[in-house]
């Protein structure tokens, strides 16, 4: 199953992730909150929209806009709707 794990914790696990342009995005409802800080960071993709992005902090150890997510994906990537990807020193296993 996979997971997304920050700092030896596992910050989200599902086996209902959806990989996109190589990136795994995670049901909101399979990540645990409390290890998101939201940021004022945002970046635009031509074909996805504008991507907000959270801090993931695990006992006190950030991973500095380790996470994202599409609050109102553009037409054509629905299928990112709902649902938080993980980089910047976030472990991914499939």
């Amino acid at each position: 199953m996979p997971k997304a794990i920050w700092n030896d914790t596992v910050v989200a696990e599902s086996d209902d992730t959806v990989v996109v342009e190589g990136n795994q995005y995670f049901p909101k409802d399979a990540v645990q909150e409390e290890f998101l800080q939201p940021t004022d960071h945002h970046t635009y993709c031509g074909w996805k929209g504008t991507a907000n992005y959270y801090d993931v902090v695990v006992d006190g150890e950030v991973a500095d806009k380790g996470a994202w997510y599409y609050p109102k994906p553009m037409e054509g990537a629905e299928q990112v709707a709902d649902r938080i990807a993980f980089w910047r020193g976030v472990k991914v296993s499939p």
